[in-house]
């Protein structure tokens, strides 16, 4: 049995000029550091290797000249495919100025990239980054003057235009864990995240490349837990130990027990948020979470939600994520994003955007930086600024709703709230809704296209995202629209009696928020269009409980119907619905009685598969077509359809 417990000089004298290197980490999250350094200490003193493809993610860095950052020097790099860039500024600037082939492609496409070159195939296809700047129409993800490859192409795959995105072989993986055995197996008990760490160790060793593994110690061979190892030896070449300043858990420097599981925290400690402008927008945005929700929250401005449904008293009603594999807790903040304190779960990325891509979240809430009239938003290039997309299009293609989050203007801004309204010290420098955006990271017309719910909350206004645009909905006390609002934009957005926002956003008191967030009436969640005639009810996160549950909604439905004076067709919305057992035979005798007074026909709609299962059978029961669907477009499709 050869050694495989080795020096990082050793491990790291196997690559070769042109070889294609995969660095783990996310963010400052489990970044291979020893490593790294290893391979630029090598090229300082030997000018090689040369030329090198670097692959990553999550942007493994520290926003400044931490992590893959110490691989930003001419000629080692020839060529960059990199998920986020906005930790790694020295790698963005080398892509910014040309001086390296370089690629930005959605972060979740990167981590099922790694599944699929494992697998031996020769591309990704997916609907995610349609109509964005990855798409090839528009720039197909290339940065930079220099890139002339195509990695993106359009295909058609079973009546559905999808993107296909290229493979390519691994020679070098860097990967990291948290012990070892002398056979190469890794455990992880210590990460803030697992990463993608199987997926590359698999990608890679099936590529005939090279797996190295940085880890802080080595156990017996045969004593490591085998539940608990993540990357079997068989895919681990050679494991180097690491200087302990060189192997933290994050870049932030100490360790948190609290983001590996080791211990959990009370939350009640956590500080609430100071009464200014981004918390008035976390407010508002914390409006839009609901019961039993999933939930993704950006980088940023959007983690003030956290902080907001934290202090209302309602994290432990719905489920936060973040994409590289969080789910339950807090998600952290700051330099730490993408870790949580006391998770529920902590899965692979590449596990997580399955569940994102296939339409898992409930609303993802990210920032705004530029918007354009049609909805577009750019957040991934700013000039010579690299941010790169990350997860963004990922999680915002295929989350039921969306909520963009930013100040109106940026630059100089100077906001005062107080006394329930606000006020405009002075306006920042650089405006936000612009006529054309530098970067499309998100449509707006595939978005429109798909009927996606999508908001845009600022400090002053709130806009919803129309068939025909932009629209101007909700307004704060103390702003005027058209000093504070119109002339603060380059285009003027539809505008249709917008509404006050809630002034409960603009008080120093807590705003009750959990008793608004269990109370949401039958009323409120059952709303007639006229123009359509069509009604659709929005039972997302109800629960029925008991026969007066029944009653209540079979009152509200005649509330409604009844003075319409004629049948109309209703769309439902069943995500998230919860029904006792002891009541499915009375829900649905009630359901049929309405059915038979009111409706012309009904559409339903549940992502869940064993409520279409319990829902349909108890209907059919009653004689009724079950027409449940797993979308909301194949829903409203099915209720357009004549007859």
């Amino acid at each position: 049995m050869r050694k495989k417990v080795v020096s990082a000089a050793e491990a790291i004298a196997i690559l070769r000029d042109g070889d294609t290197l995969c660095c783990a980490g996310f963010g400052s999250n489990g970044v291979p550091v020893e490593l790294i350094l290893a391979l630029e200490k090598r090229f300082l003193e030997t000018a090689t290797p040369r030329n090198l493809t670097l692959l990553f993610g999550g942007g493994p860095g520290d926003g400044a000249t931490g992590g893959v950052n110490h691989l930003a020097h001419e000629g080692m790099l020839k060529r960059v495919i990199g998920g986020h860039y906005g930790l790694v500024p020295q790698i963005g600037k080398l892509a910014m100025e040309s001086k390296v082939e370089a690629y930005n492609l959605p972060l979740g496409v990167i981590s099922h990239l790694f599944r699929d070159i494992a697998c031996g195939l020769p591309g990704t296809a997916s609907k995610v980054g349609l109509g964005t700047f990855v798409d090839p129409r528009l720039e197909g993800g290339k940065i930079g003057t220099r890139t002339t490859e195509d990695l993106v192409s359009v295909i058609n795959l079973g009546g559905k235009e999808l993107l296909y995105y290229k493979t390519m072989p691994i020679s070098v993986a860097f990967i990291r864990g948290t012990s070892a055995d002398a056979e190469g197996n890794i455990t992880m008990e210590r990460e803030t995240l697992t990463q993608d760490m199987l997926a590359i160790a698999t990608a890679t060793k099936n590529s005939g490349g090279f797996v190295i593994a940085q880890v802080e110690r080595i156990a017996e061979r045969g004593s490591l837990n085998p539940r608990r190892v993540k990357v079997p030896g068989i895919l681990v070449d050679c494991v180097v130990v690491a200087a302990a300043e060189n192997h933290q858990q994050n870049l932030n420097g100490a360790y948190n027990p609290a983001f590996s599981a080791e211990v959990r925290v009370p939350l009640d400690a956590i500080a609430p948020m100071a009464l200014d402008e981004r918390k008035v927008i976390a407010r508002r945005a914390a409006f839009e979470l609901l019961p039993n929700a999933v939930v993704n929250l950006g980088i940023g401005m959007p983690e003030g939600v956290a902080a907001v449904a934290n202090e209302e008293k309602i994290l432990k009603y719905m489920t936060l994520t973040a994409e590289p594999g969080v789910i339950g807790g807090m998600p952290a903040s700051g330099v730490n994003f993408g870790a949580a304190t006391n998770p529920d779960a902590v899965i692979d990325m590449n596990q997580q955007f399955d569940f994102y891509d296939g339409g898992g979240l409930d609303l993802a809430c990210l920032g705004l930086a530029e918007c354009d009239p049609a909805g577009s938003i750019n957040v991934s290039r700013f000039g010579p600024k690299l941010a790169g997309a990350g997860g963004f299009i990922n999680i915002t293609q295929n989350s039921r709703t969306v909520v963009f989050v930013g100040t109106f203007t940026a630059g100089g801004l100077k906001v005062k709230v107080a006394d329930g309204k606000v006020s405009i010290l002075q306006e920042g420098r650089s405006r936000k809704f612009v006529n054309k955006i530098e970067q499309v990271t998100f449509s707006g017309p595939y978005a429109s296209s798909t009927g996606q719910n999508v908001l845009y909350v600022t400090e002053r206004c709130v806009f919803k995202l129309s068939p025909g645009g932009l629209e101007l909905i909700e307004v704060a006390p103390g702003i005027d629209i058209e000093k504070d609002i119109l002339a603060q934009m380059d285009f003027k957005p539809i505008i249709n009696n917008p509404q006050p926002m809630d002034a409960r956003i603009f008080l120093p008191d807590a705003m009750q928020l959990n008793h608004t967030l269990l109370s949401i009436s039958l009323v409120d969640r059952m709303q007639y269009d006229a123009a359509k005639g069509t009604a659709y009810y929005n039972f997302q996160g109800l629960r029925v409980k008991n026969q007066k549950d029944v009653e209540d909604i079979r009152h509200a439905t005649e509330q409604l119907c009844v003075p319409i004076g004629k049948k109309i067709l209703v769309v439902v919305n069943y995500d998230n619905f919860q029904i006792d057992e002891a009541v499915v035979d009375d829900y649905s005798a009630m359901v049929k009685n309405v059915t038979d007074k009111f409706y012309t026909d009904v559409s339903r709609y549940t992502t869940s598969a064993f409520m279409r299962l319990k829902l349909g059978e108890a209907l059919e029961r009653r004689g009724l077509a079950a027409h449940i669907y797993e979308t909301p477009q194949e829903a409203m499709e099915s209720a357009r359809q004549p007859g």
